[in-house]
């Protein structure tokens, strides 16, 4: 009925960092035996606020806590990595978690990401394509050569042909390259002919088009209160910071989870991907939409606020979906 997202940003007017990693954990596992669908963890580099920069860490721990809950890298910006030790470390993850873990792939689109990894982002598509056929071969389990050497990643996954690979991003470009690397395509933003893109491209390679998940008008960060404005009073600022950092990272460019607004009021008048609801608005929201997207720590909220919210899913959200 409900997903839960984290990345890790811990402000310095937001809960210490310390608090909110075990917080993590704790909410995974208690998610797992109170109707969580899903655990997201995200990545990013270089962020003043810590945004988390090592998902398969994460991943690791939480596939521990909550030992049946599927689990999503979202995304693993593989330009970033040097791919075949990455291949290894998803496959090693891929057996603990026995199959559990899924990826989305994506590029990245902070300068700042790029310098420090030295990688040259103008070359990014390439980098990225380069290092996605790299990941395929090694989790094939079988001797490739990749850039003039000779390359055998070892055990084999669990999972046959290795952990799901889904697409990121909100482009043409990125809607053909998963479906001409057989990867689902989780978009990150509604741009209009996604899906006719993603399924002419797979029908061109003669693949099978895979899951296409394009984002409408559902909210991405949602919180449960029983008094809203009180919600929005305590949890307001760490929403802010969240919505505002993203927003000058995005810039021009377009993604479900982007907000223009300056202040609190701004933010709750938007009623968009931010947003704090009733119970019984919950309720409604997981009817239309299929799943409620929450990120209980999100700009740092203290790890309290986030039990709040929480709590008020399993005890009056989802007796009413029952």
């Amino acid at each position: 009925m409900y997903i839960i997202r984290f990345d890790m940003r811990a402000p310095d007017q937001g809960a210490p960092i310390t608090e909110l990693y075990p917080a993590a954990l704790d909410m995974a596992a208690w998610g797992e035996k109170n109707g969580c669908l899903a655990v997201v963890v995200s990545e990013h580099h270089a962020s003043p606020d810590g945004y988390l920069p090592s998902p398969l860490i994460l991943a690791t721990a939480v596939a521990a806590r909550a030992t049946n809950t599927f689990i999503n890298v979202a995304a693993v910006l593989l330009p970033l990595y040097d791919p075949i030790k990455l291949a290894e470390d998803m496959i090693v993850l891929d057996i603990l978690s026995r199959g559990r873990v899924s990826y989305t792939i994506g590029m990245g689109y902070r300068d700042e990401e790029y310098a420090m990894f030295g990688v040259e982002r103008k070359r990014r598509g390439q980098i990225l394509e380069a290092k996605l056929e790299a990941v395929q071969k090694a989790f094939a389990g079988e001797p490739f050569e990749y850039e003039g050497r000779r390359v055998h990643v070892t055990p084999k996954p669990f999972t046959p042909g290795g952990p799901t690979l889904a697409m990121g991003g909100g482009s043409l470009i990125a809607a053909r390259r998963a479906a001409r690397f057989g990867l689902d395509l989780f978009a990150s933003a509604g741009t209009a002919g996604l899906e006719e893109a993603y399924r002419e491209e797979a029908k061109k390679f003669g693949r099978e088009p895979g899951t296409c998940r394009i984002p409408g008008d559902e909210p991405t960060t949602v919180f449960v209160a029983d008094d809203v404005d009180r919600g929005w009073e305590k949890i307001g600022p760490y929403l802010l910071h969240d919505a505002r950092t993203y927003g000058a990272w995005l810039k021009d460019q377009d993604a479900a989870s982007k907000s223009v607004a300056s202040t609190i009021d701004e933010l709750r008048a938007e009623n968009g991907a931010y947003r704090i609801v009733t119970p019984a608005e919950a309720v409604e929201m997981i009817r239309k939409y299929g799943v409620l997207s929450m990120q209980p720590l999100c700009g740092g909220t203290p790890p309290e606020l986030g039990w709040e919210s929480l709590q008020l899913v399993a005890e009056k959200v989802l007796p009413s979906l029952a």
